[in-house]
């Protein structure tokens, strides 16, 4: 396989989405892989920093709605929700946003489960050298 260019990375589509069914909502929903930038965001906004910069406390809190309030978009791949909106998005069922953060950690690689994934589609490449040599 030849090496990639900057170019071909930049332009490359790479994020990947699942249209997941809420029957609870009455339709389907758009869920689309993180970016870089979206999941530091998201990453940041579950850590309190002290004064020196150093992480004081690690919060659960709207660890769900957030990522799904990043992840959910348009046919466009455009956020239908805001940082702002994510108090409306709390209102709505446990089970539903549990359900969605779970394709968003999926398809962004976050988690146990995404690693072991990762990990059961690595392996060698044809020539039996490891995808890291």
């Amino acid at each position: 396989m030849a090496l990639l260019t900057k170019d071909q990375i930049t332009r490359a589509n790479d994020l990947a989405h699942e249209d997941v069914p809420v029957s609870e909502w009455g339709g389907t929903v758009r869920v689309r892989a993180l970016t870089g930038v979206e999941r530091d965001a998201w990453e940041a906004s579950l850590v309190r920093l002290g004064p020196n910069g150093s992480v004081q406390a690690r919060s659960t809190k709207g660890v769900r709605v957030g990522l799904v309030a990043r992840t959910v978009v348009d046919e466009d791949g455009e956020r239908l929700f805001t940082d702002k909106d994510m108090t409306e998005l709390n209102q709505k069922s446990a089970a539903v946003i549990e359900r969605l953060a779970a394709v968003a950690r999926r398809l962004s690689g976050i988690g146990k489960e995404a690693a072991e994934e990762a990990a059961g589609k690595s392996g060698t490449t044809p020539d039996g050298a490891s995808p890291s040599d």
